[in-house]
């Protein structure tokens, strides 16, 4: 009989990190995302815990990875610091280490780079307003929106 519960055990192990790994072959995940979609499959909270351990044991989950991917990538989509913060936030990427990586990956300078090249990128949508302060509002609203900073969209606003 207790060879049997084991025998269960394992396999309910060996069913959630499959799929983790399944889930994982298509693109990077956090281990808070792994375990909201393990949850998701009915898997109970100690299996989940016990696939997650192996995945991080085999490297096939790395949040500090998952973010600095997650961060270029939005940085080459045109988002600034604020919009990455909160999306690496809804991912469950939330620790200081995070954060850091975060610090170092976008300056400032970058970050105003970014604002500069998306804004260039859409201009021909704001071009087509007639009245300056409506213009400008609307500049003002799509920046923001993307996450830059009211330094930066002030900054650009001078500048264009």
């Amino acid at each position: 009989m207790n060879s049997d519960k084991r025998d269960i055990s394992e396999d309910h192990h060996r069913k959630a990190f499959n799929t983790a790994l399944r889930l994982l072959a298509r693109r990077e995940h956090s281990k808070y995302e792994i375990a909201r979609k393990l949850k998701q499959r009915g898997f109970t909270p100690d299996v989940i815990e016990k696939a997650i351990s192996e995945c991080e044991r085999f490297d096939y989950i790395n949040d500090e990875r998952t973010a600095r991917v997650l961060i270029r990538q939005m940085i080459r989509k045109g988002f600034g610091a604020k919009r990455i913060r909160q999306e690496m936030g809804r991912k469950g990427l939330r620790s200081n280490s995070i954060q850091r990586i975060l610090f170092e990956s976008v300056s400032e300078a970058d970050e105003r780079e970014g604002a500069e090249h998306i804004l260039k990128k859409n201009i021909k949508k704001f071009e087509r307003e007639n009245d300056l302060k409506k213009k400008k509002e609307k500049i003002y609203r799509f920046l923001y929106s993307r996450g830059f900073s009211q330094d930066i969209i002030s900054q650009l606003m001078k500048k264009y």
